[in-house]
């Protein structure tokens, strides 16, 4: 028998029930308690396994949640995704990862595979979305959740913090500091979270009747921040502080600050992060930064995705969770300003 193949056809025989009985029991539908312990010994003496994959070709449902990621270069994402995997897991879902740099085809390819496998739900992480592709999605009846990324206009459900009220408290905290040349590596401008923390930034140094010294889109690449660095640093009206778009590129800021520059921070320039990501607190970066509030972002995902695919008729919704300013060793910090 374990030469072969074991089928739920070879269970239903050993235990003496029909095979839809034994289907029943392994999708978790109603049986007798006497018919599920004839299943489940029978099946662990064949060493029958059952094939979610293929109940859900057949059913059209699984209990598959497929996660979308664009990179996993910024420590932040790694952290995510485990979080949101133990996190479904805990509710019975399984999770399959896919991988797409934000490239329309290379999305669209990805959730096309991810529908193929009839997966419950969809979760995107950074990856934006088209209008088409989410209403194809929805025609499928797959709901979309995004987490760290917004889409313009209605249709799709958003995780995000509060990028434009983040951006404006770190101006409000460097201005308080003292700073008259305050630099901004954004993020990408071709995504919500680099535009949005941008925009809160600005509106929060016009308020005190200032404007970025310069702006420059960091593409939450390291090798583009330290390039942007070197380009600040060289200015005649060289910042006293930069606000960096995320702690990945901030990572990167600092080093050519310290080791290619000979600068150093926050002594000639304050360098606040964005994100939190358990790197920022080590004693080589020591990085102030923005804490996205991960735990309640994820928790809000999961939420918002199973309420979805348990009710097809729930409207969706955008949720901007705010976050704290982490104070660290790498900005001046103004004199009375606590955690």
């Amino acid at each position: 028998m374990h030469k072969n193949k074991v089928t739920s056809l070879h269970v239903a025989q050993r235990a003496g029930v029909s095979q839809s009985a034994v289907s029943r029991v392994f999708s978790g539908a109603s049986a007798s308690a006497l018919t599920v312990s004839k299943v489940r010994k029978a099946a662990e003496h064949l060493g029958y396994r059952p094939n979610p994959l293929a109940r859900a070709m057949i059913t059209g449902k699984s209990k598959i949640i497929g996660l979308v990621v664009a990179y996993l270069d910024n420590q932040f994402y790694p952290l995510a995704l485990e979080r949101l995997s133990n996190a479904l897991k805990t509710q019975g879902y399984h999770v399959l990862i896919f991988m797409a740099p934000n490239d329309e085809e290379a999305v669209e390819q990805v959730v096309h595979d991810l529908m193929d496998y009839q997966v419950a739900g969809i979760i995107t992480a950074s990856v934006g979305m088209t209008n088409d592709l989410t209403r194809r999605c929805a025609d499928a009846g797959i709901p979309i959740v995004m987490f760290n990324r917004g889409q313009d206009g209605g249709g799709i459900s958003s995780i995000t913090s509060a990028n434009v009220a983040g951006g404006a408290q770190i101006a409000t905290f460097l201005v308080a500091g003292g700073h008259k040349r305050i630099a901004h590596i954004a993020g990408w401008n071709g995504s919500s979270t680099g535009r949005d923390r941008r925009r809160g930034f600005i509106e929060g140094l016009v308020a005190y009747d200032m404007s970025p010294t310069a702006i420059i889109d960091g593409h939450f690449d390291q090798a583009i921040a330290a390039q942007a660095t070197r380009d600040l640093m060289a200015r005649a009206d060289a910042p006293d502080a930069i606000f960096v778009g995320n702690d990945h590129m901030a990572f990167a800021v600092m080093d050519t600050l310290r080791t290619e520059l000979g600068l150093s921070i926050p002594k000639d320039v304050s360098v606040v992060g964005y994100d939190d990501v358990p790197l920022a607190a080590w004693a080589a970066y020591d990085l102030t930064t923005l804490r996205q509030p991960l735990n309640r972002m994820i928790e809000a995902t999961v939420d918002t995705l199973l309420g979805q695919i348990g009710d097809a008729s729930r409207p969706s919704q955008k949720i901007e969770i705010e976050g704290p300013l982490i104070l660290r060793g790498s900005a001046h910090i103004p004199k009375g300003w606590t955690q």
